[in-house]
């Protein structure tokens, strides 16, 4: 494998790569990719759909994940093949760009994969399947603005983000929990664009998932720095302070020498004026709330709770910038530097005890463009797996707000789709007719997904779909009554975005490795075995590579 070069002139093999090295050279290179993203769309492909099923992961330490989002299997597995790597880097744009359809993007990615491997086949050069591939991918997004339906009315966000929850954990709470997350993101909206930053979301065990709710405001998860501090302030005027309520230790070395106890007591009470001086600055302020980024010295502490303020401590920078949009409070350096106008406003800042720690409300702020979503659930692991689920309503409303236009799920974008791609294949000549007509066959994988992963007949199901296809775009998989129907109707709306992004990233990331023809992968440690193939590490039991 190491001897990559050729003979010398002596006939001795001239050595260019390091002995243990592993080439793979041309079809096997491309057979070797093409299973392992077929193998990694087959782990995950079970997951799609209201009816998917979840996967428990364990890690080396015997921590438990139990989920179904494909984006958390893939980060949780612990992949070495390089290929199978690429896909994962599909789940996770996915993930970041839109917040749903991780799975949907991997599967189809895995599709067009085993697609490209027949068409190789028949001899077919891998450049014209990836030319093929991109022109399809081009087309399937001219298709997809034409399926899309304008829509961004409230009804709709809220069909949306249940959507996306469904068959998550949420089931029996998807209702409520959609009109938190809609709450949410329209209420942190700037000029039609959302930060998913400004939502923040605390979870809590020990609860029904109904308990789950929206404050309007921030939730700190921390306490007051001392007991004699008041546990509920109303008409609170909110202090944010980034620097430490203590005496500073000078820059440089210094010695101070005290010669007899006066001195000593002098140097004492000089610390404590100076410490009380910072207090008294916060007071005059007219904050009685105060939320630090740095530490609070105990004798601070003891003037700010006699002075009737509630203050707490080594607050996350993040938490800092979410209580200042929250309550228009301004974060400040120097203390010196602290005034009225510097403060924020909230109608209640109170500590509460949820699940046994105690945690701080910021609550009933005027129009705040920060809010948080406490999620409440049973069991650490449900509560987990709700807190996927929010997520991916969140990163689905806010593409629906953005974007302003919704497409019909189960299964129905997609056989639009490739119902399309085979009408234009029909107009193309050259071998690249055949690549997005493949194209088209694999965008099928997801309604035969659905209907595998429901307990129906897949071929039926697609057969009945093209069929019904023929009258109307939005005819889709109703996976619960096992029939085909106007999806738009029932109620299964999804952004465009999330079929843009999945197909896009998915077509990419199979050219690329479709034109892959040369794995050179040394051995040294640390680094895969391509040898022996089991390169899908950290699940057990799964069948090696090759």
């Amino acid at each position: 494998m190491a001897q990559f070069g050729g003979q010398g002139q002596s006939g001795q093999p001239i050595l260019i790569l390091p002995e243990g090295t592993n080439r793979f050279l041309g079809r096997d290179a491309q057979r070797m990719n093409i299973l392992a993203g077929k193998v990694l769309a087959e782990t995950v492909r079970t997951t799609l759909g209201p009816k998917g099923m979840d996967k428990m992961l364990v890690d080396a330490l015997g921590d438990i994940v139990i989920t179904n989002d494909g984006v958390t299997i893939l980060k949780e597995m612990d992949i070495e093949h390089p290929a199978a790597k690429m896909l994962v880097e599909v789940a996770k744009t996915q993930e970041d760009e839109v917040g749903d359809g991780t799975t949907t993007a991997v599967i189809i990615a895995g599709e067009l994969l085993k697609k490209a491997e027949g068409l190789l086949d028949q001899d077919i050069h891998p450049t014209i399947v990836a030319m093929g591939y991109r022109q399809a991918a081009e087309k399937a997004q001219e298709i997809l603005n034409v399926i899309s339906i304008d829509a961004d009315d409230r009804d709709t966000l809220l069909k949306v983000a249940m959507t996306a929850m469904t068959g998550k954990g949420t089931e029996k709470a998807r209702e409520p929990l959609a009109e938190l997350v809609v709450s949410a993101v329209k209420q942190v909206e700037e000029n039609g664009e959302i930060e998913k930053d400004h939502i923040k979301i605390e979870k809590k065990d020990g609860a029904i998932i109904d308990d789950s709710a929206l404050v309007q405001g921030v939730i700190i998860d921390k306490e007051r720095v001392h007991p004699g501090m008041p546990k509920k302030v109303e008409d609170a005027r909110i202090a944010l302070l980034n620097s430490a309520i203590e005496v500073k230790e000078t820059e440089v070395d210094a010695e101070i020498r005290i010669t007899d106890p006066a001195q000593m007591q002098a140097f004492i009470e000089q610390e404590e004026r100076m410490i009380k001086g910072m207090v008294d600055k916060i007071e005059d302020a007219g904050a009685n709330v105060m939320f630090c980024q740095k530490g609070i010295d105990d004798l601070a502490q003891h003037y700010l709770a006699k002075a009737g303020i509630m203050a707490v401590r080594r607050v996350k920078k993040s938490d800092m910038e979410k209580l200042s949009r929250a309550t228009g409070a301004k974060v400040v350096t120097n203390i010196e530097d602290l005034s009225y106008d510097d403060l924020g406003e909230a109608g209640m800042v109170k500590e509460k005890k949820i699940s046994g720690d105690e945690m701080i409300f910021v609550e009933d702020c005027k129009d705040p463009k920060a809010v948080t979503l406490l999620i409440r659930g049973s069991t650490e692991h449900v509560v987990d797996e709700i807190e996927r689920a929010v997520e991916d309503a969140i990163g689905v409303v806010s593409a629906t707000v953005e974007d302003g236009k919704v497409v019909a799920g189960g299964g129905a974008a997609e056989i639009s789709i490739a119902k399309g791609l085979k009408e234009y294949a029909d107009t193309i000549s050259g071998r690249e007719q055949l690549a997005v007509a493949a194209f088209a066959e694999a965008l099928e994988v997801v309604p035969k997904t659905l209907a595998e992963n429901a307990g129906l007949d897949s071929i039926d199901s697609l057969v009945d779909l093209r069929a019904a296809h023929e009258k109307s775009l939005y005819m889709g998989l109703d996976v619960f009554k096992g029939e085909v129907r106007d999806m738009y109707r029932a109620g299964v709306i999804e952004p465009r975005r999330v079929k843009k992004q999945a197909i896009q990233s998915a077509a990419e990331a199979a050219e690329m490795i479709l034109r892959i023809d040369d794995v050179i992968a040394s051995t040294g440690a640390g680094k895969p075995d391509m040898e022996g193939m089991e390169g899908m590490g950290g699940m057990g039991g799964m069948p090696p590579m090759m």
